[in-house]
């Protein structure tokens, strides 16, 4: 079975489909933004499209624990989506993991032109998945004003 180009995808997919959303911006200029999985921006360009790139990367919170999910596409399954995706799970602390996400985008030479995109986005879901502290609340220091005396 033939596979379609992504350029070619790209030009069927870009002004209609079902993830696009349409968004007023200044003035009268309007801004699209797509909704699809794979897309770290969720921008519509091709550039960041899960549908005409046959190279893509995902990163998602990873469930009740404070794990964080990549997902990189692989490319000889493009026609079996539920073995689409090669997800690996990191639960290691925040540095540690812009070293893998790095690692696994740029320096394996997939997707460098994604780095900073993929990079930025760890860094969203990661404060997303940060709980407020509970527990005594912080007085306040400021200095009580003791009214006059006589």
């Amino acid at each position: 079975m033939a596979t379609v180009p992504g350029p070619l995808i790209w030009e069927i997919v870009k002004k209609n489909n079902s993830f696009l959303v349409k968004e007023f911006g200044n003035g009268t200029a309007s801004v699209q933004f797509s909704k699809e999985c794979n897309n770290l921006y969720n921008v519509n360009s091709y550039k960041h499209s899960g549908l005409a790139n046959p190279k893509t990367v995902t990163i998602q919170a990873g469930g009740k624990d404070l794990s964080v999910v990549l997902a990189t596409t692989k490319t000889k399954k493009q026609n079996k989506p539920a073995s689409l995706l090669h997800k690996s799970v990191m639960k290691k602390e925040f540095p540690r993991m812009t070293k893998a996400v790095a690692n696994q985008v740029s320096d394996n030479y997939y997707r460098p032109d994604l780095k900073d995109a993929a990079l930025a986005r760890l860094s969203a879901v990661n404060r997303s998945l940060k709980v407020g502290k509970s527990g005594a609340k912080k007085r306040n220091r400021q200095a009580v004003k003791i009214r006059g005396r006589k």
